[in-house]
């Protein structure tokens, strides 16, 4: 074990575990921000995406040690009152069915429409793709992407 300090969600923390502990594990068991979800633990799913350094990252496959000076932002940190355009878009659509793999699919989302301001649909379903929704809520997914681009 080892203390590693991190920058989450704009705040410094301090954790004492192994090297490679996924951040997965961090946010959820150490630091009680159980937005990010587990889903298949080896980065297919989209369930526990977060973003690194405004980057969407699968925090299955990061490792604790990989981190430090960089800052990760969980599903609780894109807004503290739901206003971040994704989240809007998210609930004017009312996208969600079971809810699980929402978060990794409202982080995938943002990080991409900061780099996109202007997707085309093709565009959408090229960056959204690996997100899996047991519920199928795709269409309604493409069409908050869509929505949160035109209010960014």
């Amino acid at each position: 074990m080892a203390a590693f300090n991190i920058n989450v969600n704009g705040t410094n923390r301090s954790v004492d575990v192994d090297a490679d502990t996924p951040i997965l594990w961090v946010l959820r068991d150490e630091l009680n921000l159980v937005g990010t979800k587990y889903g298949c633990g080896i980065a297919q799913c989209g369930a526990c995406t977060v973003h690194l350094d405004g980057t969407a990252v699968r925090a299955c496959q990061v490792r604790i040690s990989d981190v430090s000076n960089k800052k990760i932002t969980t599903i609780e940190g894109l807004s503290d009152d739901l206003h971040h355009p994704v989240q809007q878009a998210w609930i004017e659509h009312d996208v969600p069915q079971c809810g699980y793999c929402q978060a990794g699919q409202i982080m995938t989302a943002a990080a991409f429409l900061k780099e996109n301001k202007a997707p085309s649909d093709q565009d959408i379903k090229e960056a959204m793709n690996g997100n899996i929704c047991r519920c199928g809520t795709y269409n309604r997914i493409q069409a908050a992407v869509k929505t949160a681009a035109k209010n960014m």
